[in-house]
């Protein structure tokens, strides 16, 4: 959970890695609303004002033998922590990467590093295959014999990517990222229903199965506070521009 000053809103970030010589992580986001906008304005040496975790439950890395990893938009950057353990375990890799167009698929390489093969798929054929990462999952679960899958991305995306593995009863397990206000459980923002049961993806995710959480209900809650958000990053670019003129 990272905060950028004493009036800014906690936002989460995955961990999407770490250098342990020198005490660094990496973080990426992407630019939507105002606290991301302010965030991207800021450049080597300024500062924020904390920065707490690590949070939630971690990811299983084990063993499992053949496992599917499908990373959609900035989702990618939560993936790619996931494949380089699971290879470093020992596991045959194979990761879809999807995003709406070229420049957006972010961690190419980074992630081709640790993946026994590596597909790209854009909505618009700009890299890769033209088409959905649904239709990658569908292409390799033909060929392979998968033991395990991971899908992070956008809530519709990981909706689909779980309806494409429940087909073939392949276990799949997604990253959820309802709003959250303090990351230990205690403000219920981020309350999602699972398997019929109430769960903070804060401390009792971000990770879930994917056939049971629901999904009509995540979906709909996630579009709770467009309106506000969209409203509160106009006015704060209203601002920039007043101070810059």
């Amino acid at each position: 959970m990272l905060r950028i000053n004493e009036m800014g809103e906690r936002i989460p970030l995955t961990i999407a890695d770490t250098d342990d010589s020198s005490g660094k992580i990496r973080l990426v986001f992407q630019v939507i609303g105002k606290t991301t906008a302010e965030l991207g304005k800021l450049t080597i040496g300024d500062t924020i004002l904390d920065l707490t975790g690590p949070l939630g439950m971690p990811t299983e890395i084990k063993n499992y033998g053949t496992v599917m990893i499908v990373g959609g938009g900035v989702g990618i950057a939560a993936v790619f922590p996931i494949i380089k353990g699971l290879k470093k375990a020992g596991n045959r890799v194979i990761t879809i990467l999807g995003a709406k167009t070229a420049e957006l698929v972010i961690l190419q390489e980074e992630c081709r590093q640790y993946s026994d093969e590596l597909i790209i798929t854009t909505d618009d054929g700009t890299k890769g295959m033209k088409g959905l990462v649904t239709d990658a999952m569908e292409q390799v679960i033909a060929n392979e014999t998968i033991n395990s899958s991971w899908a992070i991305g956008p809530s519709m995306m990981m909706k689909f990517c779980t309806m494409t593995a429940a087909k073939y009863e392949l276990p799949l397990y997604v990253s959820l990222n309802p709003i959250m206000i303090d990351g230990t459980g205690m403000c219920g923002g981020c309350r999602v229903t699972i398997d019929g049961s109430i769960k903070f993806a804060c401390v009792d995710g971000p990770e879930f199965k994917g056939t049971e959480v629901n999904w009509d209900e995540f979906i709909s809650r996630m579009k709770q506070y467009k309106t506000e958000e969209e409203t509160c990053l106009v006015d704060y670019q209203k601002v920039q521009v007043i101070n810059r003129g």
